[in-house]
This record gives C-alpha cells, sequence and structure tokens, in this order.
C-alpha cells in the first residue's frame, strides 16, 4: 500500500520533489568531484614516490647472491626481489603484510632486523604505517579526513531540502496516523520516497563528477606544464572508488532524508494533524531596523524570518560564506598578481628576457659567451656562477649609520658569528664573465681591472620594514684588500684559526681554513643587470662580483661554487613572444650538443604565471559557485516548500486589511533580506581583511584600487540578488491568488 501511495504520490507532485532531487545531484556531484579527485591526487604522489626514490617497499642491508634471492623468491608474498650493491630490494603482493614478512626474510637470511629498512613515505600512502617512524605520514590520512568533513558538512546543508519537502505533508501523515498507521510505516514510507527521487540524480552526479575531476586533472597539467620536476599526471579511476563514492553519497543522501523523517514520524497524530510544526511568527521580538526602513511591511517580514531562521540557516551560511570566499580570493589574488608583477617581472622586465641554466658546468670553463652575444637579436648576454665565501668584519670596518642603526645586535647566529677578530658573516661571491664584468666597473664607475673584485656596499635599513620601497644604507668602510674565506668558517675554530692555514692548504684548497687576499677595485650600492635577489635569507650577507679570470686563480683556495652556470640574455627593446620564443631556439641549438640546460623565457613566464593564477581562481571560484548553488537551491526549496503555509499566513494578513500589493512588498522585502545579509556582512569584512593584506605587503591603496576585482564581484553578488528574487518570484506566483474561504475553512488554522 505504502509503495503506491508515494509512487502515486510523487507522479501527481513532481513539483515537490525538485529540491530534494537538485539537493541530491549538488551531494553526489561534490562528493564523486571529491572523491575522484583525492584518488588522483594520492595516485599522483604513489607516482612520484616511486619515480623519486624507488617503487620498493623494504630492504635488507648486505651481501647477497643469486641463490639468496631464489630464496627470498620462496615467500610467498614476495613479489620481486633486486639484488644491489648495498643489499636486496623487495617487491610485495600485500603491502600490510610488509612489516611482518620482512623480519622473517632477514632471519632466513640470517640478518638481523637492524639491516632492514623500510619505505615509510610510500607504505604510508597504503595506510601501512610502522610504529618505529617518527614522521606524521599524513597525507593519506588527510585525504580520509577531508572526505568525512565534506560528507558530514554535505549533510547538514542538504537535510533542510527533505526536511522542507516531508514538513509540507505533516497534516496528511497526521490523518495517516489517526487511522493506524504506525511510525515505521511512516519513516519507511518517507525514506522509500527519497531513494526514488535520488537514485538518478545520484548517479547523474556521480558521472558528472568523474567528468568533472578529469577536466580539472587536464587544467592543472597544463597550468602546471612548465613546472621543473613535475610529471604529467594521468587520470585514472577504479572501480572501487565509484564504489566508495557510491555509498558515501547513498548513506549521505539517506542520512540527510532520515533526520526529518525520523521527527516526522515521531509526532503525535494531534499533533501533526493540527500541524503544531508550522511555521509560527516571533511575535516578542520586533524587527526594528527592517520596520524603521520599510513600515509595517518590513517588521512582518522580519518576524517572517525570525520564524524560518532555522529552515533558511542552510542557505545564510551557504550564501555568506560564499560570497565571502568569493569576494576574499578575487581581492587576494589582485594584490598577489599586482605584488608579483611589481617585485618581480616589472622590476627586472629591463635586465632579462631569457634565462639559461647550464647543468654541472663552471663558468671559467664555458666557451660559447661570445657566440650567444652574436646571435640576432641578443642585445647583451651575460655569463656567470654563484659561489659561497665569508669575511671577517671588524668593529672599525663596520659603516657608521650601520654601526648607529645597531649593527649586528638582532644578528641570529646563522646570520653572524662573534670572533675575537670581528664578525663572520656570509659573502656570496657573483663571478661574472670578464666582458660583463668590466661593463660592471664602467656602471660603477670603478677601476676597469680583471685582478679585484666589486663590493655591493649596501644593507637594508632594518627600522624601515617596508620590503616594497626598501632604504638602503653604507654596510661596510672601504678598503684596498680583503680576505675571502672557505664558506663556513668559524664553525669550530676561530678567525684567527682560519688565517693560520699554511700556505700549502691555501693553494690546494686543504682544510676548512682556507682563505684568498683580493683587491678591491671599487664599492658600489648599484647593482648589475642580472635577475638575481640579495639578503633574502641571511640579512647581513655582504656580496662580492668577481671577474671569471680571477676566480680562475683563486677557486683552489675558497672553492664553495654552485655546479651550475647561468646565462642572462636580454633582447631588444619591444622584442615581442615570438621574437624571444625564436631567441630561445637558437640558444638551445648552440648549446644542445654540449651542455645539458635549462631555459626561460620572460613573457612566456608572465602568461604562464597569469594562467597558474587564472586556474586557480577557476578551480576556486567554481567551489564558491557551487556553495552558493546549494544556498540559492535551499532558498527555492523552503520557499516552493512552505507555499501553502504562507498562503495561510496572507490569509491571515488579507483578513485584517492588508492589499496583496503590500504582500508583494512584504515578499520581496524578505528576499532582499536574504539576498542582502551575505552582501552587507561581507563587504566590510572583505575591505578590512583586504587592507591588513595591503598593509601587510606595503602597497599603496590607489594601486589596489585601480585593479580591485569590481565587475566579478558585482556579478556574483547580482548573480546572488537575482536567483533569491527568481525563487521569491516563483513562490510568489503560488501565493498571490488566495482564496480566503478556501484557506480559512480549514479549522486546523492556529
Amino acid at each position: 500500500m505504502w509503495r503506491e501511495y508515494s509512487s502515486s504520490y510523487l507522479k501527481n507532485n513532481r513539483s515537490s520533489g525538485i529540491s530534494v532531487m537538485a539537493a541530491a545531484f549538488i551531494s553526489a556531484l561534490l562528493l564523486s568531484l571529491l572523491c575522484s579527485l583525492f584518488y588522483n591526487m594520492w595516485k599522483y604522489e604513489v607516482e612520484r614516490i616511486q619515480l623519486e626514490e624507488g617503487s620498493w617497499q623494504s630492504r635488507i642491508a648486505g651481501e647477497f647472491d643469486e641463490a639468496d634471492r631464489e630464496a627470498i623468491l620462496n615467500f610467498a608474498n614476495v613479489r620481486e626481489a633486486v639484488l644491489g650493491e648495498d643489499g636486496v630490494a623487495l617487491y610485495f603482493d600485500e603491502m600490510g603484510d610488509v612489516l611482518s614478512d620482512t623480519p622473517q626474510i632477514a632471519a632466513a637470511l640470517g640478518v638481523s632486523e637492524e639491516e632492514v629498512t623500510y619505505h615509510h613515505e610510500l607504505l604510508a600512502m597504503y595506510l601501512v604505517r610502522d610504529p618505529l617512524d617518527p614522521a606524521p605520514r599524513l597525507t593519506f590520512p588527510l585525504f580520509l579526513l577531508i572526505t568525512a568533513l565534506a560528507s558530514f558538512s554535505l549533510i547538514m546543508i542538504i537535510h533542510n531540502a527533505f526536511a522542507v519537502s516531508m514538513n509540507g505533508r505533516i497534516h496528511q501523515f497526521g490523518i495517516f496516523s489517526s487511522i493506524g498507521a504506525t511510525p515505521r510505516q511512516i519513516r519507511s514510507c518517507l525514506l522509500q520516497e527519497a531513494a526514488a527521487l535520488c537514485a538518478a540524480p545520484v548517479l547523474l552526479g556521480d558521472l558528472i563528477g568523474i567528468l568533472a575531476s578529469m577536466g580539472i586533472l587536464e587544467l592543472s597539467n597544463r597550468l602546471a606544464q612548465g613546472v621543473e620536476g613535475r610529471h604529467p599526471a594521468v587520470f585514472g579511476y577504479h572501480p572501487l572508488v565509484f564504489a566508495l563514492t557510491l555509498g558515501v553519497t547513498v548513506i549521505t543522501v539517506w542520512i540527510s532524508a532520515w533526520l526529518p523523517a525520523r521527527k516526522l514520524a515521531g509526532l503525535t497524530p494531534l499533533e501533526a494533524i493540527r500541524g503544531t510544526e508550522e511555521m509560527k511568527l516571533k511575535r516578542k521580538k520586533n524587527s526594528r531596523i527592517l520596520a524603521l526602513l520599510f513600515g509595517v511591511e518590513g517588521e512582518l517580514a522580519g518576524n517572517a524570518l525570525k520564524a524560518q531562521r532555522k529552515a533558511l540557516r542552510t542557505a545564510t551560511l551557504s550564501l555568506l560564506f560564499s560570497f565571502m570566499a568569493f569576494t576574499l580570493m578575487q581581492c587576494f589574488f589582485t594584490l598577489s598578481g599586482i605584488s608579483t608583477r611589481e617585485t618581480y617581472f616589472e622590476r627586472y622586465q629591463d635586465a632579462w628576457d631569457i634565462m639559461v641554466t647550464v647543468k654541472d658546468t663552471d663558468a671559467d670553463a664555458f666557451a660559447q659567451t661570445q657566440e650567444i652575444r652574436d646571435l640576432a637579436g641578443v642585445e647583451s648576454a651575460v655569463v656567470y656562477q654563484k659561489a659561497m665565501a665569508s669575511r671577517i668584519l671588524a668593529e672599525e670596518e663596520l659603516g657608521a649609520e650601520f654601526t648607529a642603526n645597531g649593527g649586528f645586535s638582532q644578528a641570529q647566529a646563522a646570520e653572524a658569528v662573534r670572533t675575537e677578530e670581528g664578525w663572520l658573516v656570509s659573502a656570496p661571491l657573483i663571478i661574472l664573465d670578464d666582458e660583463s664584468f668590466l661593463a660592471y666597473c664602467r656602471q660603477a664607475g670603478a677601476a676597469q681591472s680583471l685582478d679585484g673584485v666589486i663590493i655591493l656596499n649596501r644593507i637594508r635599513d632594518g627600522n624601515n620594514p617596508d620590503f616594497r620601497h626598501p632604504q638602503y644604507m653604507p654596510y661596510v668602510e672601504e678598503e684596498d684588500t680583503v680576505n675571502l674565506y672557505t664558506s663556513g668558517t668559524g664553525e669550530g675554530e676561530t678567525a684567527g684559526d682560519a688565517a693560520e692555514g699554511t700556505a700549502g692548504e691555501q693553494e690546494t684548497g686543504i682544510g676548512a681554513a682556507s682563505s684568498a687576499e683580493v683587491s678591491v677595485l671599487g664599492y658600489t650600492q648599484q647593482l648589475p643587470l642580472l635577475r638575481e635577489e640579495y639578503a633574502t635569507e641571511n640579512y647581513y650577507e655582504l656580496v662580492h662580483f668577481i671577474p671569471v679570470s680571477l676566480w680562475a686563480k683563486i677557486k683552489g683556495q675558497i672553492g664553495g661554487a654552485e655546479a651550475d652556470t647561468y646565462i642572462r640574455v636580454l633582447g631588444r627593446d619591444g622584442a615581442t613572444l615570438e621574437e624571444l620564443n625564436a631567441m630561445q631556439e637558437e640558444i638551445g641549438r648552440l648549446l644542445g650538443p654540449a651542455y645539458a640546460f635549462e631555459s626561460e623565457n620572460r613573457i612566456q613566464e608572465y602568461e604562464t604565471n597569469d594562467e597558474q593564477i587564472q586556474g586557480m581562481m577557476l578551480i576556486l571560484g567554481g567551489f564558491c559557485v557551487l556553495l552558493a548553488i546549494i544556498g540559492v537551491s535551499n532558498v527555492f526549496s523552503n520557499t516552493l516548500g512552505f507555499v501553502r503555509q504562507r498562503r495561510r499566513e496572507f490569509a491571515r494578513y488579507m483578513s485584517v486589511g492588508m492589499t496583496p500589493g503590500e504582500l508583494r512588498r512584504m515578499f520581496g522585502i524578505e528576499a532582499l533580506v536574504i539576498a542582502g545579509r551575505p552582501i552587507l556582512f561581507t563587504l566590510p569584512l572583505a575591505a578590512l581583511l583586504t587592507w591588513l593584506m595591503m598593509r601587510a605587503s606595503y602597497m599603496e591603496a590607489s594601486v589596489f584600487l585601480a585593479e580591485a576585482p569590481y565587475l566579478p564581484v558585482l556579478v556574483f553578488m547580482l548573480a546572488i540578488l537575482g536567483s533569491v528574487a527568481l525563487a521569491y518570484c516563483l513562490g510568489w506566483r503560488g501565493i498571490r491568488k488566495i482564496s480566503l474561504a478556501e484557506v480559512l475553512q480549514d479549522d486546523t488554522m492556529l
């Protein structure tokens, strides 16, 4: 009987199930998207670990032969055993047995457990944890936790759609209860209806969620195709993932439907027939602001909204969080884009067009410098390498202004070390090719020679925290010669120990205290045209620029050079992306046969950065839109679901003299409050948080306001207002033709 009744009710009241179907569809879509993305994130992380560290699960150190390997393969769970110089790597069929089987294999080989090593990072991705592993390994558990929280959040959000649909039939089920229907039968009937309504939307939502995750993965690949060391993500989908997604979705929807069904089935027949669960207006609390702004209609609208507060909680929270998240996201990415452009792309746009990193090559061994300079379109090219040395700064060498500002009083041990002779500081060396070094000498006004160094004699004023507009002061007093020590001097030895290294040690580079004395050609606060940041990690470092010919003479005494050499290429003014691409290809053909290298293109980097930001905004904006859709769906379900109750409510008002026009105005005020409340709350908060972010980044308000995201925020705001207005328009269409006689003849009206 109940099955026939449910089927008949759904067939004759299709509009009442729209909100339920929409809620089930959104729930299935979000959970399917979430599970699919997390599975692919897990899959990608496993692939990354296997590519970087290998796919072995455990290792046994020692010397083993083929006979030992055959003995290992006799263990039932061992899939493969690979012999190596340091032992044997083991691969198992069942990950969960790695921790128990490996010690048994080691014992069979006569090896102690101390020689056993587990691939903890890989095993943790399969939830196999070694109690002795100190690392947290939270990646996979975090995936599971987020999925559980998402399911819980969706239950809290979408169950109201079921409640609205079911509460509209309280009077009907009260009659059934009075003629003998049990609470269990009523609950079963409601759950059967929910299952019939949700079956198709759940399957459709799952399929669309899978397609959406494929699209997001493809978008991620395109946005991250230039990221060094990243391997492309290949979409994958396991049947167990579909089963898990479907199971989680069904459980989520079932709980969402069960909560209001249980409450409805628990009503007594008298309560259900009299409709005590219908909306009651608050008479004790007045809506003073709405009454002041809109008069009687505003006060009545405020009371109606207070009576619906619980039913509209989902809409309020969803619209609030979606609009706030969207607005803050737009403001954050606008600030970030301005900051990146000003501090990186615009700051260095006249310094480089193409950057080439030549792998495992010393600057003094690089022979193609002139050939690169002779390429068509190349205005200048600088070949340089980086090295790290140390300097001892005596008190009398420190600049007067630097000393007056506190000197090394705030220095950490990693930045400057106090010794008997003075302060030991880092002295990064920028090794320029000879021609570029001579050009820098001319720029700095120093003597043009290849027998000395130029010192960047500046340090940022620590009392001025504005990194966007830094102020500098002289770091040291000028000296004719300086001593450069091996980087790291001072750890466990004094500067005197460093200076007392033997001549043989200084010539061959033997010993940690090797040093070299070099002439100083000049001191300057001007930077060469390089794409380099100085004093980013160590505030007290003192940068030295040195020609490659001099470096070739002293590198044995100092060492500390990085493995790679860099080539900074600057093209003509106004060069296009096509011209830079052609120049980049020419450089690649020139270096390709002899060197391993990587290259960057300034304009391409700028466009890639914009694409990545747009991609992240697209993904995050999509989630904001989905959250807004949930809120708007709640407004629709509440507005359309409570038509019967609102008709009775408005009939009461008309019976005391209110006109349809006044009722329509009251309805419009409700829509305005529902849509306007998130906007009024968000805009001041977003303005405050944006102002705080601007202060933290030392950005002028005029700069941000010139590029503020007015249009997308306005469009999102109008979309919320329009959607809520549409919901109330449709609701008004069902209410406006009110027959007082028809409505008031119901003796259950309170």
